[in-house]
């Protein structure tokens, strides 16, 4: 804790202080490890000075899984509403999630998941929001021209595969990656993508993501 006469407002951090390092917490150690002494001491703050914040620790857990709806299924959710001109333009939108944790963060999904096996709350946090996942997907789908069914199950076939995924933490290259994603397209949508929606992929993608990520690629 800083002195006394630490006079600027380290002495009691922000509320987004307190969330990031819990947020560290999770992802290094599960839920478990997220307590008020471990995070002050993380902090170097006093342990008095989080109650400035939260009322108490389920209100900090209630403020990361907001943070995770916010970051993860409004992500997803935005991403499959961004313009297309077409299916393949509009999957490859929604693989943007995949590739730039900035949209979709499968460390954190990943974390939450296995959050959900030990609380009944987290878990029908869980379902509700694989629902509104699979919801947007589907909707995605029914705007390019696809019946319910067929769009529902592309949605479901497309969500369901990624979380296979992250659950498994597969890991792969940026350029095995890359080199799979006009085949999962083609599988997913029915068409192949064309070479000007992969150049404009590749220009978003090309540089930012670091190998071994999780990713819908991943296989």
């Amino acid at each position: 804790m800083p002195s006394a006469d630490h006079h600027d407002t380290r002495w009691k951090g922000s509320r987004e202080a307190w969330l990031d390092a819990a947020f560290e917490l999770l992802l290094e150690s599960g839920v478990d490890s997220v307590r008020i002494l471990p995070l002050a001491k993380r902090l170097n703050l006093s342990r008095t000075s989080f109650y400035w914040f939260f009322k108490d620790r389920e209100a900090l857990l209630d403020a990361l899984i907001e943070r995770w709806r916010e970051k993860n299924t409004r992500g997803l959710v935005r991403q499959t509403e961004a313009y297309a001109e077409n299916i393949t333009e509009a999957i490859l939108n929604v693989f943007d999630c995949w590739l730039d944790p900035g949209l979709f963060d499968s460390q954190l999904e990943f974390a939450m998941r296995s959050w959900a096996l030990q609380s009944d709350a987290v878990s029908r946090e869980i379902d509700v929001a694989d629902e509104a996942r699979i919801e947007a997907l589907t909707r995605m789908f029914v705007a390019h021209g696809y019946d319910g069914l067929a769009a529902n199950v592309r949605g479901r076939t497309i969500y369901l595969t990624q979380i296979g995924y992250i659950s498994m933490k597969t890991r792969e290259s940026l350029a095995v990656r890359m080199a799979r994603i006009p085949s999962y397209v083609e599988i997913f949508t029915g068409q192949p993508p064309t070479p000007r929606e992969l150049k404009r992929f590749h220009a978003r993608h090309g540089d930012s993501p670091s190998d071994g990520d999780e990713g819908l690629a991943s296989s």
